[in-house]
C-alpha cells in the first residue's frame, strides 16, 4: 500500500512546486507593466500641470511689477510689490464698473438658465407626451448651431425689442445661449434618478411642483453644480455676444474692459495695469472651480456610476 500511495503524492508535490515557481514571474511582469504605465501617466499629469499653472503664476507675479521690470526681467520675482497697479486698474481703468456689470449679467443669467433649464429637462426626462423627442432634439440641435451665424438676426431682434445695449438684453441672450447644453445635460441626469421617490411623493399627495422643487431638484444637486460651473465659465469669459449687442460704455462687461484697457493707452501701454486687470478677471473663475471641484467631478460621474 505504501508503494502505491507514494507516487501520486510526489506528483502532486511536484505540480505545486512548479506552480509556485512559475507564479512569481507572471505577477512581477504585470507589476512592472503597471509601474511603467503609472510612471508615464503621472509624468504626463505633472507636465500638464506645469503647462497650466506656470502661465497663471507668471501673470500673477507680473501684475505686481512695474512696466520697466516687465520688459527688463520678465521671469524674475518683483523687487517690490506694486499694489498701485491693482488700484489703478480698478479705478482709472473702470474695472470696478465692468466687474459689477459682469456680476449682474452672469448672476441673473445663471439663475434664469438653471431654473428654466432644470424645469424643461425634468419634463422631458420624466413625462411622455406628443412631441417630447422633437423638443428634446431641438435643444440638442441648438448646441450644434454656431452662434456666429445668429449674430446679425439677433442684433436686429434685440434692436426691435429695445433691448440692444442694455444689461437685461444681454442677460436674456446669455440664457438662450446656455439653455441647449443645460437641458441636454440635465435631461440625462434626471433620467438616472430613481422614480420610486417621486411616486411615493405623489402617493402622499404632493403636487408636481412640490415634488420637483423639494424632492427631485435636491437629488439632482451634483448635476446642477456641475452645469452651473460650466455655464459660469462660458458666460464669464464671453466676448463675442457683448461686443455685438452691448456697445454702451457704462454697460460693458469685464472682457470688453480688458480689451479696452489694452488698446486705449495708445503708444504708452499700461502693461502692469493690464496684467492686474487680467488677474482680476481670472480670480473668480479659479475660486469657483477650486471651491466646487469635487461637486463638478461628482456630477460628471454620477450618471455613469448609477
Amino acid at each position: 500500500m505504501k508503494t502505491t500511495d507514494t507516487p501520486p503524492a510526489d506528483a502532486a508535490e511536484q505540480r505545486s512546486v512548479v506552480a509556485k515557481v512559475q507564479a512569481p514571474p507572471e505577477r512581477s511582469a504585470h507589476s512592472s507593466e503597471g509601474k511603467t504605465l503609472n510612471v508615464f501617466s503621472h509624468g504626463m499629469l505633472i507636465l500638464w500641470a506645469f503647462m497650466v499653472v506656470l502661465p497663471l503664476l507668471w501673470a500673477v507675479m507680473t501684475s505686481f511689477k512695474d512696466d520697466k521690470s516687465i520688459f527688463s526681467s520678465p521671469w524674475s520675482l518683483p523687487d517690490t510689490l506694486h499694489f498701485e497697479n491693482w488700484a489703478r486698474a480698478w479705478t482709472e481703468a473702470h474695472m470696478s464698473d465692468y466687474f459689477l456689470n459682469t456680476l449682474i449679467v452672469v448672476g441673473c443669467s445663471l439663475v434664469g438658465t438653471m431654473l428654466l433649464g432644470s424645469m424643461a429637462a425634468y419634463v422631458l426626462a420624466r413625462f411622455e407626451f406628443v412631441g417630447n423627442r422633437f423638443i428634446y432634439f431641438l435643444f440638442v440641435g441648438g448646441m450644434s448651431f454656431p452662434i456666429i451665424l445668429a449674430l446679425v438676426p439677433l442684433f436686429y431682434v434685440m434692436q426691435n425689442m429695445a433691448l440692444l445695449n442694455t444689461l437685461p438684453g444681454l442677460i436674456l441672450t446669455y440664457i438662450a445661449y446656455s439653455l441647449p447644453f443645460t437641458v441636454f445635460f440635465m435631461t440625462s441626469f434626471f433620467r438616472t434618478l430613481p422614480t420610486s421617490v417621486a411616486e411615493a411623493a405623489f402617493v402622499d399627495g404632493a403636487s408636481h411642483t412640490r415634488t420637483f422643487f423639494q424632492i427631485m431638484l435636491p437629488m439632482a444637486k451634483p448635476g446642477l453644480i456641475s452645469i452651473t460651473i460650466f455655464n459660469f465659465l462660458g458666460q464669464w469669459n464671453q466676448y463675442m455676444l457683448p461686443t455685438v449687442l452691448n456697445s454702451e460704455p457704462q454697460n460693458k462687461v469685464l472682457t470688453q474692459g480688458l480689451v479696452q484697457l489694452a488698446v486705449s493707452q495708445g503708444y504708452k501701454g499700461d502693461w502692469s495695469g493690464l496684467f492686474a486687470g487680467l488677474v482680476m478677471a481670472m480670480l473668480p473663475v479659479l475660486a469657483a472651480y477650486i471651491v466646487f471641484q469635487r461637486q463638478v467631478v461628482a456630477g460628471l460621474t454620477a450618471g455613469a456610476l448609477k
